[in-house]
């Protein structure tokens, strides 16, 4: 998903059209992991952006993304442009530290 998002839409609340932004980018990731894992694959791992546009977007982690979306809207920004794209996560085995 590479998308951006205007927050102020003529005639909508804008607490609504943020509400609203939050509830497609959760469709599009829940709908992502429906996604049959290739083999040798764990889980999904994302790559995520955000900005205030394509040209500022900055590499975010993941679980930061309602968080800057609600800074966004408290600061008053007209649209936030965000990306996320599903890519193959393999777990790794922690380090044992015990002796």
């Amino acid at each position: 998903m590479k998308k951006t998002f205007p927050l102020n839409i003529e005639g909508k609340n804008r607490d609504r059209v943020v509400e609203a932004t939050k509830h497609d980018i959760r469709k599009y990731v829940k709908r992502q992991l429906r996604v049959a894992l290739p083999e040798g694959v764990d889980y999904w791992d994302w790559d995520c952006r955000f900005g205030t546009s394509t040209e500022t977007a900055t590499v975010v982690h993941f679980a930061t993304i309602t968080k800057l979306i609600d800074d966004v809207a408290a600061a008053g920004g007209a649209s936030f442009y965000i990306e996320l794209v599903a890519k193959n996560g393999v777990r790794t085995a922690k380090p044992n530290t015990a002796q």
